[in-house]
């Protein structure tokens, strides 16, 4: 079966410092994909080659066959990304700023009218669907930017950190959708630092350091290879980061002085 994200030497060089290093994995159909890494590892870069919004120095990569460069555009009618930071409209109301983007992706109004006032329902957002956006919370706002990334039912689906600013129900809600989804054949690529999400909702872990994959496989097979019985012991190891304690208790000492 040929797979959904494929991704061979794909690299980013940024004044001749390589963000991502010659990386290659592939993703099929259905599966639920966590990548991990520290901050500045290279996560964020590899998901905006992916997506289309930077462009590799070297390598390629394709999403349901097609090249990240040369068919950009047709890629962004087939995925949903929600980034790390989202923007939005803030003068638009969540309804309005939906709409608009349904309507980019070319769906039927009768169609969009209905699916927005779903996701609003869903998230809890009724009562503000006439509101501006720039009296809203984080929370608020980041229930938004996952309502557009799924507006138009896409078939592959990049989160960078989609429970920033989320309560915890609402979080609970996005980690069901996403098992929902998979369940459904959606692709799920899903980055995030928090590690207990990620062992509970992902089928395998990509696990990025200084630009290197590092580590690829189920949760059972990464325990197995490093003998390590969580994943936060799993990450630690092979990023080179078991010394947290250490560190830990250093500041720990620092801030409250002899």
């Amino acid at each position: 079966m040929e797979p959904v994200i494929a991704v061979q030497n794909l690299t980013r060089a940024f004044d001749g410092k390589l963000a991502v290093d010659h990386i290659s994995f592939q993703v099929p159909r259905g599966q639920v994909c966590g990548y991990l890494g520290p901050n500045g590892a290279g996560k964020t870069t590899t998901v905006k080659m992916l997506t289309g919004i930077l462009k590799p120095t070297e390598g390629s990569a394709s999403i349901a066959g097609l090249d990240v460069v040369g068919d950009s555009l047709q890629i962004k009618r087939i995925i949903g990304y929600v980034p790390e930071s989202g923007a939005l409209y803030e003068d638009l109301t969540p309804a309005e700023y939906l709409y608009m983007v349904g309507r980019l992706y070319h769906m039927e109004p009768a169609v969009l009218q209905e699916k927005v006032d779903e996701f609003l329902r869903i998230f809890g957002l009724e009562e503000v669907r006439d509101d501006r956006m720039a009296t809203f919370s984080k929370g608020m706002k980041q229930k938004v930017v996952i309502s557009a990334a799924l507006i138009h039912n896409p078939e592959v689906i990049f989160f960078d950190e989609p429970l920033n600013g989320l309560d915890a129900n609402s979080a609970l809600l996005v980690k069901e959708l996403i098992r929902r989804l998979a369940e459904q054949g959606k692709t799920i690529f899903y980055c995030s630092h928090i590690l207990e999400v990620v062992e509970k909702i992902c089928d395998r872990v990509l696990i990025i350091n200084e630009g290197k994959i590092v580590a690829d496989g189920s949760i059972d097979e990464l325990r197995d290879l490093t003998q390590r019985s969580s994943l936060v012991d799993i990450f630690q190891q092979v990023t080179g980061s078991e010394d947290m304690a250490e560190i830990a208790e250093a500041l720990s000492k620092a801030m409250t002085g002899p």
